[in-house]
């Protein structure tokens, strides 16, 4: 399943929110705290991601590549496991991302909502 997202924030912009995972629980609504030793995105990076209903999922950044403004990590939460692959590129004035997802179908559908939402306002100035 891949999402796709316009806005009007630059590429360097969403890409810096993406890359401080502190930044995380700014434009992501469902996140609460990103718990890691490191605080920038980098391959092997592991961790919880702590939702506002206080549920940990571990996760693993799998690979970043700043020059091409992409990263994918897996998440896990229990014996359901996804990967996400997040891409940034210019669009117009401003910039466009998209989400692709791979895991249970279900899960994927409950989820895509709440990452739409949370890649609305990661493109917003």
């Amino acid at each position: 399943m891949t999402l796709s997202v316009k806005g009007t924030a630059s590429p360097d912009t969403v890409w810096q929110r993406y890359a401080g995972v502190d930044q995380w629980a700014y434009w992501s609504p469902q996140i609460k705290a990103v718990h890691s030793a490191g605080r920038r995105l980098s391959p092997g990076l592991s961790g919880t991601v702590e939702s506002v209903a206080g549920i940990r999922a571990a996760f693993v950044v799998e690979a970043v590549d700043d020059d091409r403004r992409t990263w994918t990590w897996r998440v896990r939460l229990g014996r359901i496991q996804i990967r996400l692959r997040h891409k940034v590129r210019p669009q117009g004035r401003g910039s466009a991302t998209s989400l692709t997802m791979h895991g249970p179908r279900l899960v994927l559908l409950a989820y895509a909502p709440l990452a739409r939402l949370a890649l609305h306002r990661l493109l917003q100035p």
